[in-house]
C-alpha cells in the first residue's frame, strides 16, 4: 500500500515502521517507554464504570494487543472484560491472532470497508490512535478525527476513550496532534455528546477524553 504524504495511510506505515525496528515492544508501537504506556492502558481503561462486570470492548487500532497484555496481569480487576481488536494494519492483526488466537480481532479500515460484520461494544478505547499526525496538516488530521469518532461512536452502546496531545505545553511537536479542549469540546456537545471527562491529571503531555452515551 503506497501512501501519499497527506493520506492517513501514512500514519499506519509509520507505525509499521517502528514495528519493524523495535519489534513487539512499547517503542514498536512508538511509545517512548513501558512505564508510561502502561500507564495510558490504566487510565483508558478507568473509562469502564462497572466494577468486575461482564462488559464488552473494542481496543480500537489495538496494534499487537499490549492493553490486553495489561488486562491479563490485572486479571483480578479486568478478568470480566470481554476484549476485541481492530486495526488496519494486517501486520499487527496476524501478531495479535497469533498471541491470542481466542479473541476477536478486526482488520478493518473504517472510512472505508463495509462495518456491518462488526457488533456493537460497550465501550471502545483508542489509545494512541490520535496522538500522531506524522506528516498530516492539523486541519486533515482534525477532519480525520471527527470522521473517525463519529464513526465509532455509533459503534458504543455506552462509551468510548481517546487522547490527543495538550496544547498545555512549553512547545509543540509538528508530527504530533495537538488539540485544544475548547475546539474538541464544543465538537462534541454538537455532534456527539455532552456527557464527557476530560483527564488532565497523569503527569503526560497530553489528555484522555472519556466521552458517554
Amino acid at each position: 500500500m503506497k501512501s501519499k504524504k497527506n493520506d492517513y495511510t501514512a500514519i499506519v506505515e509509520h507505525y509499521e515502521s517502528c514495528f519493524e525496528k523495535y519489534g513487539d515492544t512499547p517503542k514498536g508501537m512508538d511509545w517512548p517507554n513501558e512505564e508510561d504506556a502502561v500507564k495510558r492502558y490504566s487510565v483508558m481503561l478507568d473509562l469502564v464504570k462497572e466494577n468486575n462486570s461482564s462488559v464488552s470492548l473494542l481496543d480500537f487500532g489495538c496494534g499487537t494487543s499490549h492493553l490486553l497484555e495489561f488486562i491479563n496481569k490485572k486479571e483480578e480487576k479486568f478478568g470480566n472484560l470481554k476484549y476485541s481488536g481492530a486495526d488496519i494494519s494486517s501486520k499487527f492483526i496476524n501478531l495479535s491472532k497469533s498471541k491470542f488466537p481466542q479473541v476477536d480481532y478486526y482488520c478493518v479500515d473504517i472510512l472505508k470497508d463495509d462495518l456491518s460484520n462488526i457488533p456493537s461494544f460497550d465501550y471502545a478505547i483508542l489509545n494512541g490512535v490520535f496522538t500522531e499526525k506524522h506528516t498530516l496538516s492539523h486541519e486533515q488530521m482534525w477532519e480525520f478525527f471527527q470522521k473517525m469518532i463519529l464513526t465509532i461512536f455509533e459503534k458504543v452502546d455506552k462509551g468510548m476513550a481517546f487522547n490527543v496531545m495538550s496544547k498545555a505545553v512549553a512547545w509543540e511537536r509538528d508530527d504530533l496532534f495537538h488539540l485544544s479542549t475548547d475546539v474538541l469540546i464544543d465538537f462534541m456537545v454538537k455532534n456527539l455528546s455532552r456527557n464527557f471527562i476530560i483527564r488532565n491529571d497523569y503527569g503526560l503531555y497530553e489528555y484522555t477524553v472519556y466521552l458517554y452515551k
